[in-house]
């Protein structure tokens, strides 16, 4: 059970890191409400010229980064237990890269863009397997038919 706590608390503050750094950056402001957001809905418009200017790492940076940040969501939903089926996780996890998005355009702190949905939530899929893969290794697993 306090391993559990212990999860839920490191949880928090992951999502507390997550939500400052992608919805209330410094650019953030009240005032600012629908009048900033940027709106993008060409897959990998911004990653494609930023290969062909040879700026890799800023392409590794940015769409690396996408997938990383979301890896801790997917293990702890399914490190958990609570949810142990990959596709209420991979729900769980465009859903709430949905309202980063969101939240994005609403505050203007960010461009609210289609890849970023895909690249979170593929995230998030990585998570919730390194997690079945791990639990797999140390016999941990409680997986019943799934």
């Amino acid at each position: 059970m306090k391993k559990k706590r212990i999860s839920i608390i490191m949880f928090g503050l992951y999502m507390t890191v997550l939500l400052r750094i992608t919805v209330f950056r410094s650019s953030f402001s009240l005032y600012s409400l629908f009048q900033k957001g940027t709106l993008n809905l060409t897959l990998f418009a911004d990653y494609l010229p930023l290969l062909y200017q040879g700026r890799w790492l800023r392409f590794l940076y940015l769409f690396v980064g996408n997938i990383v940040w979301f890896i801790p969501f997917g293990a702890f939903w399914y490190g958990i237990g609570i949810r142990r089926d990959m596709r209420r996780i991979l729900l769980l996890g465009f859903l709430f890269s949905l309202t980063i998005e969101t939240l994005q355009f609403v505050f203007g702190t960010g461009v609210t863009e289609l890849d970023d949905l895909i690249l979170n939530t593929f995230g998030v899929w990585v998570g919730a397997k390194l997690c079945q893969i791990c639990l797999k290794i140390f016999g941990l697993s409680q997986e019943k038919g799934r």
